[in-house]
């Protein structure tokens, strides 16, 4: 994928980067033990999920990423809505983030991986290009990485027949290297995407690793860390630049996750800044 052939721009926003604005959840799970009944954990909210893709316009953003548990209905109608509502603002459905399961887990994989199934369907109705899953939050040994492998195998042949390609990320226990996330993807021979996350593993080991996953990733959760002199500008220059250095042409998913600005959408607008000028500054340093 190439910087000149990215649809809908460059850039994305993911749900998670505006959970104040939309406030209310709905905790989705495999477990019958847990209720997806809404919750509020920051506040009521101020804005529906069906009014973000004119915000997301209105800011010349072109896509987005929507997770699970942010949808406050799985009725087809209610995903016909928000379908529409994408489709009216010109904005691409990149990825329905699936934010529970464990395909890594001995004794409830099985179970998990049946379940995460289900969000096929859902992310094909909302017109969803990706389905971003998690791979396994079990320590990364050799029989929770096969048991993992297995399952997302499974989903993947699953999901041949619908529009939606199935990636994974560098979270949780289970891929907390490069090791274990290459192993995973040459164990699964492309059937599976790499979604790249720049904020999930630790500094200072984590810029080598990024160098090392990023030239097979497909997308990229762009999360900078923010502290009380704002963003960690150090820390996102050299994220970026292994992005670089590993060739990484494709979009990249604003993650605004802090309470630096009390507007999440001038987080999310300051790390978009952010990126422009490295990209730019590097164009020039070629140019």
């Amino acid at each position: 994928m190439t910087e000149g052939n990215l649809e809908n721009g460059r850039f994305a926003v993911s749900t998670w980067s505006l959970h104040r604005l939309l406030g209310a959840v709905y905790p989705y799970s495999p477990d019958p033990d847990k209720s997806a009944t809404r919750k509020e954990p920051y506040g009521p909210g101020r804005s529906a999920l069906t009014d973000i893709p004119g915000q997301l316009a209105d800011r010349g953003i072109g896509r987005l990423e929507i997770c699970s548990f942010h949808l406050p209905s799985l009725e087809r109608s209610y995903l016909a809505e928000m379908r529409a509502a994408l489709q009216d603002a010109g904005i691409l459905l990149q990825t329905l983030l699936v934010e529970d399961g464990d395909p890594s887990h001995r004794e409830t994989a099985e179970r998990d991986i049946q379940w995460i199934a289900g969000w096929i369907e859902i992310a094909q109705a909302l017109g969803a290009k990706n389905m971003r899953v998690i791979t396994g939050k079990q320590p990364p040994t050799a029989e929770n990485l096969e048991r993992a492998a297995g399952h997302l195998g499974w989903l993947a042949k699953h999901a041949e027949n619908s529009s939606v390609r199935i990636v994974t990320e560098n979270w949780f226990d289970l891929l907390a290297s490069p090791k274990e996330t290459n192993w995973l993807l040459d164990t699964l021979q492309g059937k599976v995407g790499l979604n790249g996350d720049l904020g999930n593993w630790a500094a200072p080991a984590k810029y080598a690793g990024l160098s090392d996953i990023m030239r097979r990733a497909e997308l990229c959760h762009a999360k900078a860390d923010f502290g009380g002199s704002g963003l960690d500008s150090a820390d996102y220059r050299k994220c970026l630049e292994a992005c670089r250095t590993a060739g990484y042409s494709g979009p990249y998913t604003l993650i605004y996750d802090s309470s630096f600005f009390a507007d999440e959408w001038d987080g999310i607008l300051h790390e978009k800044a952010f990126i422009e000028d490295f990209h730019q500054e590097k164009q020039r340093a070629v140019g």
